[in-house]
This record gives structure tokens, C-alpha cells and sequence, in this order.
């Protein structure tokens, strides 16, 4: 009868869980485990392993004995050498894996719209988002000279705080977007803001990523909380010119 030597039951026995875990939860329940859980489960596996595996001398000489072979025994320089060169490749391949960012969006419920609160509170005042309007929209047929002037302001402001994400030609390509997880949404794009009223756009350049509803939470977004930096006219100034930029008309509540 072959005997397998101890340090290769252990990582049998590691191997096995591992690809256990992704079978019951990937194939049998539907269910992708998070790499960070999977990792901690393996964390405490490999402990337990080890444990089980060193529980006298004797073990420990059959786990330890192979490694303390490969370093110390001359006949086995090439297979020591192949070794030492392919365990940092790894490691910094593994490293490198878990470390360089992914431009995907998340998987965790992220839509491209998440639904807004009833109301919110900005500027020291409570807005009802369900009524709230663009007080400069009505100038766009009362005074469109005035009008033109307002996005030509909220174009300024957007290019001074907002073109570095969301691009100049508000497609989503600024030059910071390919640093972000997710990417900046692409205004440009029928399914963005042409599918919003003004009031919703107030609401998430107002308040940000950290202002996204909890219900909906796990959420990742690189959004600032803009109420810090811009003005109540500026946000709505820009939103007006992201619609006129871009073409579109802004739903409203008449029309829903």
C-alpha cells in the first residue's frame, strides 16, 4: 500500500476544502462567496490543518522534514533553486491580483440609479424630492438670454470641479475615471440623465456617495458630497448644463 507522505496530505486536505467551498456555494447553492470571506475561511483551515497535522514530534518531523530537506540537501540545489524562483513569482503575482484595481463595477446591488429618499436635508433645509424643481428651469422659455448665461456659469463650474472624473465631453473619460471603482457614469449615455428629473440629479451631486440610501447599501462610490464645496446655485446651474450639453430634456414629475 503507498503511503502518502504527511506534507502532502495537508495540502490535499487544504486543496479539498478550498474547491468544497466553491462547489457548495458557486455550484450547488448559486451563491459566489466573496473573496475576502473565502480567504478567511482559508485563513482559519490552514491554522486548523496545522494544528492537526504537528500534534506531536513525530508529525512535525514528517510536515517539516521534506522543507528542511529541500533547503539543506545539496543533491536537491536544482529543484531548491526552480523553487525559491517560482514561490515569489507567485506571490507577487497573487499579490499583484488582489492589490490593482478593478474597473468593473461591483456586483453588491449597484444600479445606475438607486431610488432617492422622500426627502432630504441640504444647505440647513429639507427639500421633498418628489416636488423639488430646477428654480432656473422656467428660464429657458421666460428669458433664454438669461438662460444661455446660467449654463454658460454652470458650465464653468463643471469644468472647474467636475470634467477631472466625468470628462469634457461629459462621457464618463475625465482623466482621474480609470482610478475610480466604479468609472464615472457617461452623461452622454440615453440611460443616465435623460431617465431623471433635476431634482434626483440635486439630490446625488448634493450628497454624494455617503449620501446613497442605506437600504441599498453594500454601495461603492467615489462621488463627493458636493453640498461642501459648491453652492445650492452652482449644483443647480451645472445640472443645467449637463442637460443642455448633452441634449436631453429633464423628466418631470407631470410626465411620469
Amino acid at each position: 500500500m503507498v503511503r502518502i507522505p504527511r506534507l502532502l496530505q495537508a495540502v490535499l486536505v487544504l486543496v479539498g476544502v478550498y474547491f468544497g467551498f466553491v462547489l457548495v456555494f458557486d455550484v450547488i447553492l448559486g451563491q459566489v462567496i466573496p473573496s475576502s470571506l473565502l480567504n478567511m475561511y482559508m485563513f482559519f483551515v490552514v491554522a486548523g490543518v496545522y494544528m492537526v497535522f504537528t500534534f506531536n514530534e513525530e508529525s512535525t518531523e514528517q510536515i517539516v522534514g521534506p522543507i528542511k530537506a529541500l533547503v539543506e540537501d545539496p543533491s536537491k540545489k536544482m529543484l531548491r533553486n526552480v523553487v525559491f524562483v517560482i514561490v515569489p513569482l507567485f506571490f507577487g503575482w497573487f499579490t499583484y491580483e488582489q492589490m490593482k484595481p478593478s474597473f468593473e463595477a461591483p456586483l453588491e446591488l449597484r444600479t445606475i440609479h438607486p431610488a432617492p429618499p422622500a426627502a432630504v436635508k441640504v444647505y440647513g433645509k429639507r427639500y421633498n424630492l418628489l416636488t423639488l424643481e430646477n428654480p432656473y428651469r422656467k428660464f429657458e422659455k421666460e428669458d433664454p438670454e438669461q438662460f444661455a448665461e446660467l449654463v454658460a456659469e454652470g458650465g464653468a463650474v463643471y469644468i472647474q470641479n467636475c470634467q477631472y472624473c466625468h470628462g469634457d465631453k461629459l462621457d464618463g473619460k475625465g482623466p482621474y475615471a480609470q482610478g475610480l471603482n466604479p468609472v464615472p457614469l457617461n452623461f452622454q449615455d440615453v440611460g443616465t440623465i435623460a431617465q431623471l428629473q433635476e431634482g434626483y440629479l440635486f439630490w446625488r451631486i448634493a450628497t454624494g456617495g455617503p449620501g446613497l440610501p442605506k437600504e441599498a447599501t453594500p454601495w461603492i462610490s467615489a462621488m463627493p458630497v458636493w453640498e461642501d464645496f459648491l453652492t445650492e446655485e452652482e449644483i443647480w446651474k451645472v445640472i443645467l448644463f449637463l442637460y443642455d450639453y448633452t441634449g436631453y430634456q429633464p423628466r418631470s414629475w407631470e410626465h411620469e
